[in-house]
């Protein structure tokens, strides 16, 4: 199967003083695709001028549509972004955390093994606090939904267009990433995990607290509620 075109969504928020350093990576090492491409910027909930620089990017690229999202959040912006694509590939990432040559290689793993949903496995956290906290959240999200997945929060993940029930995820925070592999589960979509070793942080700081953390785990709990009540 031959993919005619690849959509590529990227949350922004607050990144006005990097986000053109990124796209400008991922439009040069995205040509080693060979597949014509869409980067979706989806400008969320930015206090900065994220959103000027983006329209900028979208004047010098024809690749480049800009997406204004007044309200924050991660979920909100993927969901966004999913709904204005027009790929039938569909690509999200983290673009603070994401290099090109890993989101490169996630789209060709994608492009040779077509029907199958490929997400990142990050092997590698900055500090012990985040290699604890996810190993927890990770086994947390195992064990309440059968997931044979190691990393769930891992990005870029990657589907066709096929898999028709990621077009209508429903939540607007983290929970999102939860939710994506949930529905996988469900609907038995073949997913391959591909290990991804970089630790890069493009700029800014990480949002992750013990606060946040804890969101995530009961976040997680009620989500596994709403999977038995079948409202997923």
């Amino acid at each position: 199967m031959n993919y005619e075109l690849i959509s590529v969504i990227l949350p922004v928020y607050n990144q006005a003083g990097h986000i053109a350093e990124i796209v400008e990576e991922y439009e040069t090492t995205l040509q080693r695709v060979h597949t014509p491409h869409e980067l979706l910027l989806v400008v969320n909930g930015s206090r900065d001028n994220s959103l000027e620089v983006c329209q900028e990017l979208a004047g010098k690229y024809s690749t480049i549509r800009v997406i204004h999202e007044a309200k924050g959040g991660w979920g909100l912006a993927v969901k966004r972004g999913i709904k204005e694509a027009s790929g039938d590939l569909i690509c999200y990432t983290n673009s603070a955390r994401t290099t090109g040559k890993d989101l490169t290689l996630l789209l060709l793993y994608a492009v040779a093994y077509p029907q199958v949903v490929i997400k990142a496995n990050r092997k590698i956290r900055e500090n012990f606090r985040r290699r604890l906290g996810s190993l927890l959240y990770n086994l947390q999200c195992r064990y309440l939904f059968d997931l044979s997945y190691w990393d769930i929060n891992g990005t870029p993940k990657v589907f066709p267009r096929q898999f028709d029930r990621l077009l209508s995820l429903s939540r607007d925070d983290d929970l999102i990433d939860a939710e994506f592999n949930v529905i996988c589960r469900r609907q038995d979509y073949p997913v391959l995990e591909v290990p991804i070793f970089s630790t890069k942080r493009h700029g800014g700081k990480s949002t992750t607290s013990y606060k946040s953390a804890f969101r995530m785990y009961w976040g997680a709990y009620q989500l596994w509620r709403a999977a038995r009540k079948g409202e997923i």
